[in-house]
């Protein structure tokens, strides 16, 4: 037996026709028919018996077929998953994404990904997530990272979404378990604009506007002015679980995250490289 007879009779058992499984397999009927008669001859027994309106399978070709489906398939993907494991050896994945994710989740990433496929070369680019879109769509990158609030408008036209994580917002005070509306008459840090519009929303949601008194799209930046007492701000988990400022306290603030994508364009499947990274993406987050 061999792997041409083996899908030669599987065709056939689809199909119940010698002429249908020619057309499927691109053969002539004279070759499928030399196919089958080389198959009953390797195994001794008889598969196909002509009938009226073509031909059926014997109870040892059915037998034969149901085992030639299994090793077929798995003979199939054995060839999937070579192909991506060659197409692994050495490639390019091109990232962008903002800078608390780039601090937190893609080093260690960066480092999984070196490990498990030394050829495929990363490349990295810090930028704002609107920023990260254009650059996905101009095909300038093959992920961009970004964000998207629960109430913000949906950006996904053309792009395929990979949920990585929901990142809580926080509170940013100098005092442990403080709440939004005990701050309705504190001076405000605002950060980016999409953050500092969830920061108004969030107040707004508590029964106030804040007074933005300064503006800091560097998490650094954001938690030092808090921790020198000139007012208070939000951010989210993962601004602070990359930089951590002695002196202030982080209160979550319920029902307020953003949730955190990786975007990849165009239609599928993506390059092994970028899927690989994506996975890997997906299970640090």
């Amino acid at each position: 037996m061999n792997l041409t007879h083996l899908r030669v009779l599987e065709a056939v058992a689809r199909h119940g026709s010698v002429t249908e499984a020619a057309k499927e397999l691109h053969y002539s009927q004279p070759s499928v028919s030399h196919h089958l008669r080389r198959l009953e001859a390797a195994t001794g027994a008889r598969l196909v018996q002509r009938v009226v309106r073509g031909i059926r399978l014997t109870p040892e070709g059915e037998l034969l077929a149901r085992r030639a489906r299994e090793i077929i398939g798995r003979v199939d993907a054995a060839s999937v998953e070579l192909a991506t494991q060659v197409g692994l050896r050495a490639g390019r994945v091109r990232v962008a994404g903002f800078q608390t994710v780039l601090s937190t989740i893609v080093p260690k990433a960066a480092a999984e990904l070196s490990a498990s496929y030394p050829g495929i070369e990363l490349v990295l680019t810090d930028v704002h997530a609107v920023e990260a879109l254009r650059m996905l769509r101009a095909g300038h990158v093959d992920i961009a990272l970004v964000f998207r609030h629960s109430d913000t408008p949906d950006e996904a036209e053309g792009l395929r979404l990979t949920h990585l994580l929901d990142d809580p917002l926080y509170l940013i005070s100098q005092q442990p378990d403080q709440r939004l509306e005990d701050h309705r008459d504190s001076a405000w840090v605002g950060g980016c604009e999409r953050c500092r519009a969830a920061m108004v929303t969030a107040c707004e949601r508590a029964g106030f506007t804040p007074r933005i008194s300064y503006f800091s799209d560097d998490m650094v930046v954001v938690q030092s002015l808090v921790a020198a007492g000139m007012g208070v701000a939000t951010l989210p988990g993962l601004a602070l679980e990359a930089h951590r400022t002695p002196g202030i306290h982080a209160t979550e603030i319920t029902g307020n995250t953003r949730q955190i994508f990786a975007a990849t364009y165009g239609e599928p499947p993506d390059p092994p490289a970028t899927t690989a990274l994506i996975k890997i993406l997906k299970t640090i987050a």
